[in-house]
This record gives structure tokens, C-alpha cells and sequence, in this order.
């Protein structure tokens, strides 16, 4: 997984410094409205509007925001009706990716995206085209100050995870799609909310980039990120640390 740490890695530093606020919003706003709408709207019967109100918590959303959000997906009047649609393609230097979007017009959408690959040297495939070179897992993370890693460890392996990965960034705990929930109420009890906990796409398969290669590919995954209808991004590009350093700079 090491390319996968180090892409989060990269992708959270340059986001500390160049995330707008709004847009933010505006994400965890569509995915809370999403859950709601999906699923019951109180939290603690509905696992996946619980998460998505966490991040939006952790992102220091207002109580009174993340209340409308949820009032807006069953009220009378609806709302946009949002779907979910995965697109997938190859970027720079073969580097396989995942676009996660959350959309109210798939024909623009996929005309955005397609043109995005386009000109920052990828090309949009179809539907599972690179997806087999990712597996789906549930993700839950915790700032290091809250457990040392023995202590994550046990207590995510007692609970049913699959993997904990421990570093100065915090403690990344794997687990399976249909065990994401209950390891993270499990985790909850012993140490509280955690900073996220979500399903995501993990390469198997990776790519080694040099620096310049790697900053091409993050010009795409930035344009893409932007994009309003645009959840997640996810990449198999690795790195050396010399390069992830360079480019976090």
C-alpha cells in the first residue's frame, strides 16, 4: 500500500494549502443529502449519513448546515436528485484512475470529465476498465495522539479489521466493505469519533513515477478534485520518498 499512503499523503498536504472552503462544503453538503435521501435521516440509524456528518464535523461544518442538509433530502421539495456514477481511465504515464462522482445531469458530468483526461494527457475509458486494478475496502482514520499503535492495533483487530497502518499521520484502519460500520462503532467506543471512515478504492497494482511524470498526473487528479460533481479520486501511481517530498513542497 505504499503508493497509496504516499498519494494520500501528497494529496492531503496540497490540500491544506490549496482547498477552498466552499467547494468542501459543498461535497460533504451533496453526499450528506445523498445519505439521507438513501437511507433513514438520523445518523444513528443510517451508517453512512453517521459518517458523512462526521467528516462534515471534522471539516468544522455548523450544526445548523449539515440540519439543513439533511431537511433539504426529505422535505417536500426534494432537491436535486443525485446519482452516483464511477468513471474510470488511464492518465498520464499509464496511471490507472477512479473519478467517484455525485451528479444531477450524467451528460455533463461524463462530458467534463471526459475532457479533462483529454487534455492533461489520459484518456476516460469504460465502465471496469481499471477498477481491477484497485480493491474496494472500508477505511476509518484516527489522529495518532489518540492510541499508540499496540494499542489501534489490538483493539481494530479485536473488532474485526483486516489491517492498521501506524505513522506520524495517524492510524489508517482496513477493513472489509461489509465490516466498515461495525468496526468503526466498535473503534468509536474505545476512542471516539473517527477523523473519517468510508468505503474507498486501493490500488494492487501500482506505477512508479518520477517527479515530473508525478506532476502531471497531479495536474489531472487536481482538475478533476475540483469539479464540483466529483467526490474521490483515486490513483496507483508510487512514488520514491525523495519525489513525495518534492512534490509536497
Amino acid at each position: 500500500m505504499a503508493g497509496h499512503s504516499q498519494f494520500k499523503n501528497i494529496m492531503h498536504r496540497k490540500g491544506a494549502q490549496d482547498a477552498k472552503r466552499a467547494r468542501i462544503f459543498a461535497k460533504l453538503i451533496r453526499e450528506i443529502t445523498v445519505s439521507a435521501r438513501q437511507g433513514l435521516p438520523d445518523p444513528s440509524a443510517n451508517p453512512r449519513l453517521r459518517s458523512a456528518v462526521q467528516a462534515a464535523r471534522v471539516a468544522n461544518m455548523t450544526k445548523d448546515t449539515i440540519d439543513r442538509a439533511i431537511k433539504k433530502a426529505t422535505g417536500a421539495a426534494g432537491g436535486e436528485d443525485y446519482v452516483e456514477v464511477r468513471y474510470e481511465g488511464y492518465g498520464p504515464a499509464g496511471v490507472a484512475v477512479i473519478v467517484e462522482t455525485l451528479t444531477d445531469n450524467r451528460n455533463r458530468t461524463a462530458s467534463d470529465i471526459r475532457s479533462a483526461f483529454s487534455k492533461y494527457g489520459g484518456a476516460l475509458g469504460e465502465t471496469n476498465s481499471v477498477a481491477f486494478q484497485f480493491e474496494r475496502v472500508g477505511a476509518i482514520r484516527y489522529p495518532a495522539d489518540v492510541a499508540d499503535a499496540d494499542a489501534m492495533l489490538e483493539a481494530a483487530i479485536e473488532a474485526g479489521a483486516a489491517d492498521v497502518a501506524s505513522g506520524e499521520d495517524g492510524h489508517d484502519v482496513t477493513t472489509a466493505v461489509e465490516d466498515l460500520f461495525a468496526v468503526r462503532d466498535a473503534l468509536e467506543e474505545k476512542f471516539g469519533p473517527a477523523e473519517s471512515a468510508k468505503l474507498e478504492w486501493r490500488p494492487s497494482v501500482t506505477v512508479e513515477l518520477d517527479e515530473e511524470k508525478a506532476r502531471s498526473v497531479l495536474k489531472l487528479i487536481d482538475v478533476l478534485d475540483e469539479h464540483d460533481d466529483v467526490q474521490a479520486v483515486t490513483a496507483n501511481f508510487e512514488v520514491s520518498d525523495a519525489v513525495a517530498a518534492a512534490l509536497a513542497e
